[in-house]
């Protein structure tokens, strides 16, 4: 029985090598990236909107 090698790693904004500094990412730029996406809601959980608790529809 042999053992296979552990793949590489990478960036999973751009597929390149992870760098130590910046884990998961390869650079600060990819890092970046990652939380423009988080702050303008790129990134979606599935399922019905949630209810607000204070009934406000606007948001403000």
């Amino acid at each position: 029985m042999s053992i296979s090698p552990e793949r590489p790693r990478v960036c999973p904004i751009c597929g390149k090598p992870r760098a130590p500094d910046f884990a998961p990412f390869c650079s600060p730029r990819c890092r970046d990236r990652d939380l423009l996406r988080w702050l303008d809601e790129g990134y979606t959980i599935p399922g019905p909107p949630a209810a607000r608790p204070d009934g406000d529809e606007d948001g403000i």
